[in-house]
C-alpha cells in the first residue's frame, strides 16, 4: 500500500472517529417552535464539528498571555476535556496522569483569530478553477454563503495552523460588491467537508463593501454604482426592502396567518436587523466608515467590525462610542487611493484611544505570520511614543477579533472553562525567529514541531497514487 493510501485511510478514520452521525430529521424535528424563526430553518447548514480526542495536558514554566492583557511568568495552563481547567503561578496544582510538558524558556497563547480570510474560497493554488469568492454578477449579493465556496482541501488551512499559530478564522466573500454575502467562522481543523470545520454556534457575518471596489466593478459595464454616492444610494434602497420584508416577517410571526414568500438574500438582511447576524464591513477612508454607521443607524443595524480600515485612526473616537472594531493591517497602504493615508501606527492609535482592534491577514501569506504583523504594529507605535507592553498587544490576535465575530465568551483567551485553543511558541511570539512548537484546538494537540504524525497535510498536497500503487 502506498504512503498516499496510508494517508488518506488514517486520515478518514481519524475523521470519522470525531464525527457524530446527525440524528435524522424528523417531520416533528421541523416543525417551526411558536415564536422566532417560525416560518423558516434559520440554520440549514448546522455545523458537524465534534473535537478531535485530547488528553489532560498541563503546560508548565512558560511565559504567559492570556489573551486578555494578562501576563505570567514561569506559569502553567490546565487542559482537560477540551477546555482551559486552569491558569496560574509556579505551584499551581497539577492533578495525578496529567501529560506535563516543559515549557521553560518559551511563551504560551491563546490560539490566533484570524477575522478576515479567503483560505477556502480563494485557496492555493490560485487558479481561475478555484476562485471561488466573488460573485461579482450584481451590487446585492447578499444571497450567496461562502461556506458553500469554502474547499476543505486547500493548504493554506494546514499553512495558518502550523507557521502561524491560527486556530480559527472567518472565511468571506470577496469585495466587488456592497452586499457580498455571508462569511462563515472554522476552526482550523482538518475534515472532510466545510460543516465539519464550522465553528459550533457562532454568528454567521454579512460581508458589506464601499469605495473602490464596487464602484470599480460595476461602473465599468455602466451599471449602478458607478460612484460613492451610487454606492449609498444602493445600500439605502437595499435596506428599505430588508426592514418591509422583516415588517412581513415579523407580522406572521406575531400573527400568523400565510406564511410570507421567502428570498434568501432578505433573508440574511433580516438577520442583520434582528441582530442574529453581524456585520463586516471592507472600508478604508475614515469618511466612508462615518457615512455607514450613520446609514446603519438609519436602518437600525450594528456594525460588528470595518476591515481594512487604514484610516481608522482618523476616527477612533467614534468607532469607540459605536462599540465598533476595526481590523487593520499593520503597514498595507498606499496601493490604490482609498489606502492612501495610512500610517503604520493605526494600532497603536486605536489602542490609545481605547477603541477594539484586531490585526487581519486577507492573505494566504500573511495569515502566517499575523504575529509578526503586530510586532511591527507594536515598534511603530513605540518609535511613535505609544508605549503598549506586549502582552496587551496580545488581545490584537486573541480576544479582540473574538469579540468581533461573536465568540469572545467561548474562546479568545486562556480562561477557565474557555475552549483549550492554544499555542506554545518556542521563542517570543514577537521575534522573527519564533515559530509555533505545538498548537492545541478544543484541548487536542493538531500540530507538533518534533512529531512528523502531527504536521497535517491536505489531501490535495498528498498527490494521487501512481499506476503501481492500486493493488
Amino acid at each position: 500500500m502506498s504512503n498516499k493510501l496510508k494517508a488518506i485511510i488514517a486520515l478518514s478514520l481519524l475523521a470519522t472517529a470525531c464525527t457524530q452521525a446527525e440524528p435524522p430529521k424528523t417531520a416533528a424535528s421541523e416543525s417551526p417552535p411558536p415564536g422566532k424563526g417560525k416560518g423558516f430553518s434559520h440554520d440549514p447548514y448546522p455545523s458537524t464539528y465534534h473535537a478531535y480526542p485530547s488528553v489532560p495536558t498541563a503546560i508548565v514554566g512558560a511565559t504567559i498571555y492570556d489573551g486578555e492583557g494578562g501576563r505570567i511568568e514561569n506559569g502553567t495552563v490546565l487542559l482537560n476535556d477540551g477546555k482551559v481547567m486552569a491558569v496560574g503561578g509556579p505551584g499551581t496544582p497539577i492533578p495525578a496522569g496529567t501529560t506535563t510538558i516543559d515549557a521553560h524558556g518559551k511563551w504560551v497563547t491563546p490560539g490566533i483569530i484570524d477575522v478576515h480570510s479567503h483560505l477556502g474560497d480563494y485557496p492555493s493554488p490560485g487558479v481561475k478553477a478555484l476562485s471561488d469568492g466573488n460573485e461579482a454578477t450584481s451590487p446585492v449579493t447578499a444571497d450567496v454563503w461562502a461556506e458553500h465556496s469554502v474547499w476543505p482541501q486547500d493548504p493554506g488551512f494546514s499553512r495558518a495552523l502550523a507557521n502561524g499559530g491560527v486556530t480559527t478564522l472567518q472565511i468571506l466573500p470577496g469585495s466587488a460588491n456592497l452586499f457580498g454575502g455571508r462569511s462563515v467562522v472554522l476552526k482550523n481543523v482538518y475534515a472532510r467537508t466545510t460543516q465539519g470545520m464550522k465553528f459550533p454556534g457562532a454568528p454567521y457575518g454579512l460581508k458589506m463593501a464601499c469605495g473602490e471596489n464596487p464602484k470599480r466593478v460595476y461602473g465599468s459595464k455602466n451599471r449602478e454604482p458607478s460612484t460613492r454616492m451610487g454606492n449609498i444610494a444602493v445600500d439605502r434602497q437595499t435596506w428599505i426592502k430588508a426592514v418591509e420584508y422583516k415588517r412581513k416577517w415579523d407580522k406572521f410571526e406575531s400573527k400568523g396567518g400565510e406564511i410570507p414568500g421567502r428570498d434568501i438574500a432578505m433573508d440574511t438582511l433580516m438577520g442583520v436587523l434582528n441582530g442574529e447576524i453581524l456585520v463586516h464591513n471592507h472600508c478604508y477612508r475614515a469618511d466612508e466608515m462615518a457615512n455607514v454607521i450613520d446609514m446603519s443607524k438609519e436602518f437600525g443595524y450594528h456594525v460588528s467590525a470595518f476591515h481594512h480600515a487604514v484610516e481608522a485612526y482618523k476616527i477612533a473616537d467614534l468607532l469607540k462610542a459605536n462599540g465598533i472594531c476595526a481590523a487593520v493591517w499593520a503597514d498595507w497602504y498606499g496601493f490604490k487611493m482609498e489606502s492612501y493615508d495610512g500610517v503604520r501606527e493605526n494600532l497603536a492609535l486605536l489602542q490609545k484611544a481605547g477603541a477594539c482592534v484586531t490585526i487581519h491577514s486577507d492573505d494566504q501569506n500573511g495569515i502566517q505570520r499575523l504575529n509578526q504583523e503586530v510586532a511591527k504594529g507594536l515598534a511603530a507605535g513605540r518609535r511613535a511614543g505609544i508605549v503598549i507592553p506586549d502582552e496587551v498587544a496580545w488581545e490584537w490576535l486573541a480576544i479582540n477579533p473574538a469579540k468581533a465575530l461573536g465568540i469572545a465568551d467561548r474562546t479568545g483567551s486562556l480562561k477557565a472553562g474557555k475552549m483549550g485553543d492554544v499555542v506554545l511558541w518556542n521563542g517570543n511570539p514577537f521575534s522573527v525567529y519564533t515559530r509555533p512548537e505545538k498548537v492545541w484546538i478544543d484541548g487536542a494537540m493538531l500540530y507538533d514541531a518534533y512529531n512528523p504524525k502531527l504536521r497535517p497535510v491536505s489531501d490535495f498536497e498528498l498527490g494521487q497514487p501512481g499506476e503501481g500503487d492500486v493493488k
